[in-house]
């Protein structure tokens, strides 16, 4: 028998064609402009201890969930970390879920009913359009960021979908994970409002990044009453794993009833609680000047250096316009984005290429991530190595 059915062979063979098999990559000691760890909270061994000493204190000593919440595993910890959860981020309600990808699947696949409408950015996250294909809505993509193509896709379905008592859902995210930019957020739920339309925000890449403590964009800028759900996640800048879906209680309820890949999966085990709620009391933690966490300043500095540095280096109009920590250096072909992330990965920069398919062909990039313990003098030398290689 072969080692693969020969269509799955095939499948293998043309993405090896154009360059972009994956691969598992290797723990490096390479200076890191990859991973999503923006704070460095993820290998804050203060934090590990913490949560350690908060399992000892509460005298927590089970390694495993034992089953899904609506079974055995619904341990006292979700009740407190939830709790947490909803007032930090101003939320009437909270439900942890399993992982972001989780999260999303679980949402979309569940919310949206027949004869629904989901209205989604065209760059939306896989999770997001996983879940839209499990939903009986149908779907309709808009341009990136682009209000006008919304709202004419709004007026189109709108008498439709009121005629036959139905909804819209437009969805989003607040910071894409592919080009490091975010949306009119502020025009986006005044036209959601005006349309009748329900608003969800996927804020993974903000929360840790934006907002008094880290809060996301969406408190940021007072929108949290004029969104209908939030995705946030505790695996990028909070250091730990899982994520949750803000909203109100009623969500919550049905979530809990209908969502899927919450009811039908072994429970988060009590140590990543504990490590999700000891990293919020981190992330809460201020200053005595009253303003955010030292590493969140240090972070908004080294993205302002960042862009200084791109402009220095004539780099600005490879790279897409960005005020997170993402930032995205087009450069066009999986062979090239590639060969050049080859060469800084020989010179000690661990900097990812984001290949087409991922990505729409011609769209390659060497995808920057920034963190707060990251130097000046090491995000000068990889932008001084890279200008070498793109002119």
């Amino acid at each position: 028998m072969d080692a693969l059915p020969q269509n799955l062979q095939r499948k293998l063979d043309e993405r090896q064609a154009i360059n972009a098999l994956r691969q598992l990559d290797k723990p490096n000691l390479l200076v890191d402009f990859s991973s999503n760890d923006y704070l460095g909270l993820a290998r804050d061994k203060a934090l590990f201890e913490a949560t350690h000493e908060y399992l000892k204190h509460h005298n927590i000593t089970q390694n495993g969930a034992t089953g899904s919440r609506l079974l055995s595993g619904n341990h006292p910890l979700y009740s407190i970390l939830e709790t947490v959860l909803s007032e930090f981020h101003n939320s009437e309600a909270s439900l942890v879920f399993n992982s972001g990808y989780d999260a999303n699947l679980g949402f979309f696949s569940c919310v949206p009913q027949r004869g629904d409408v989901i209205l989604y950015d065209e760059y939306i996250h896989a999770s997001i359009r996983d879940g839209i294909k499990l939903s009986n809505a149908q779907a309709y993509k808009f341009k990136h960021n682009d209000l006008e193509t919304l709202e004419k896709l709004m007026l189109r379905h709108s008498e439709a979908v009121s005629v036959s008592h139905q909804n819209i859902y437009t969805v989003t995210e607040s910071v894409f994970s592919m080009d490091g930019d975010s949306p009119d957020l502020v025009n986006l739920a005044e036209l959601c409002k005006r349309h009748g339309t329900y608003l969800i925000v996927d804020e993974a890449h903000a929360i840790g990044v934006y907002g008094t403590g880290g809060r996301g964009l969406v408190q940021e800028l007072g929108l949290g009453q004029d969104v209908f759900a939030r995705l946030i996640t505790f695996g990028k800048a909070l250091g730990c794993h899982g994520a949750a879906i803000l909203g109100n209680e009623m969500l919550k309820y049905y979530l809990v009833n209908f969502s899927r890949s919450f009811i039908y999966t072994t429970a988060l085990p009590p140590h990543s609680l504990a490590a999700i709620h000891i990293a919020y009391n981190e992330l809460a933690t201020m200053n005595n000047d009253g303003k955010s966490h030292p590493n969140i300043q240090k972070l908004h500095q080294n993205i302002r250096f960042f862009k200084l540095e791109i402009k220095r280096l004539h780099l600005k109009e490879y790279f897409i316009e960005s005020h997170s920590a993402i930032h995205c250096c087009v450069v066009p072909g999986n062979d090239k984005v590639k060969s050049i992330a080859v060469n800084l990965r020989n010179k000690g920069f661990n900097v990812k290429p984001i290949l087409s398919p991922t990505i729409p062909k011609g769209q390659e990039r060497l995808r920057f991530c920034l963190h707060s313990y990251n130097s000046e003098k090491e995000i000068t030398e990889v932008l001084e190595l890279l200008s070498t290689f793109v002119f």
